[in-house]
């Protein structure tokens, strides 16, 4: 009776443990399917296992809970999303946690995005809540951990790659670290103009709206660097648009009267803040501008723009180009 008591239980271990290692090794083929585990900060395994098991990615839940204690994983759980498809065993399914293997998700901020448009293009990819950073565009506490005056104008142009489920002030904070890693080599040398560096990045994000040519940004600058310098206004149209919180139609005389303080119609000097994000190049240019006599530039319709010197050189430059596009339609 004991012997055969024995028998059974040594079959029964037997068949556990070949369970166990056809559940560990035999994979499960999801086929074209794509199932997304999302693993939550302080989530346990336990958990884990069993969403893997209910969503038909694993076996058994218990196999991979055992596997997972044995390997050590089970402790050293990275947070994120990852994604199965095709075939997957309990041991891969293991690999993939161990290399911390979750989705990363691309994320590409263009040259003089404003900070509405960032947090529309992080919303759309990271899914987070885009009026919460244009909330935190002026947070007190994290601006000044960050040490910068605003996001708006730090948050640079560059194409970064976020695990799913990075927090929102987690990736504001990296794009804040990329523009300094980018520019910090630019302030090793007097501010030029005087101007203070938080005004270099402000003209930097005008010329950044302005020009479409990265040729033409030392010229812009010369421009606005030649207004500043007499005591011009800067008449810029994407700071009046700016102020006005982006516009739907094309600009208007009547915008150009709406007293914000971003209108450079109206009122003398740079605006309060950036008005998007620079890129090097725009930076660069304010830093270093073109040796012109410039103080006016007008766009001529093929991306390019024309300077000119005078107020009277200006209009008959208009003209010309009014005439000559009006001659094309």
């Amino acid at each position: 009776m004991l012997r055969a008591i024995v028998i059974a239980v040594v079959l029964l271990v037997l068949v556990l443990a070949a369970y166990g290692l056809v559940a560990y090794t035999l994979p499960v083929d999801l086929g074209n399917r794509t199932v997304s585990v999302i693993i939550k900060h302080g989530e346990s395994f336990s958990n884990v296992a069993d969403s893997l098991a209910a969503r038909g990615v694993a076996r058994s839940s218990v196999v991979m809970r055992y596997a997972a204690q044995w390997r050590g994983v089970d402790t050293k759980l990275i947070p994120g999303r990852y994604d199965f498809t095709g075939k997957n065993s309990g041991r891969s399914i293991l690999d993939k946690f161990e290399r911390g293997d979750m989705v990363t998700i691309r994320v590409t901020i263009y040259e003089g995005a404003q900070i509405w448009k960032v947090a529309s293009i992080l919303a759309s990819r990271m899914e987070v809540d885009s009026a919460e950073i244009v909330r935190l565009n002026t947070h007190r506490e994290l601006i000044a951990e960050l040490g910068v005056p605003c996001l708006e104008g730090y948050l640079f142009p560059e194409t970064y790659f976020f695990p799913w489920g990075t927090g929102t002030k987690e990736m504001l904070r990296s794009m804040v670290a990329m523009f300094r890693a980018k520019t910090d080599t630019l302030w090793s040398g007097a501010m030029p103009g005087n101007l203070s560096r938080e005004e270099v990045v402000i003209l930097a994000s005008i010329v950044e709206a302005e020009a479409l040519l990265d040729e033409e940004k030392s010229l812009i600058a010369s421009v606005y660097r030649n207004r500043i310098r007499d005591r011009m206004k800067l008449d810029a149209d994407p700071t009046v648009i700016y102020g006005l919180g982006g516009l739907n139609h094309p600009l208007n005389r009547r915008d150009l009267e709406v007293p914000t303080s971003y209108n450079t119609y109206l009122r003398r000097g740079l605006p309060p803040t950036p008005i998007g994000s620079p890129g090097l190049a725009a930076l660069r240019a304010v830093l270093y501008p073109a040796e012109t006599d410039y103080l006016f530039f007008v766009a001529d319709g093929t991306g390019k723009h024309r300077f000119s010197r005078t107020n009277d050189e200006h209009n008959r430059t208009r003209r010309e180009i009014r005439r000559a596009l009006r001659n094309k339609s």
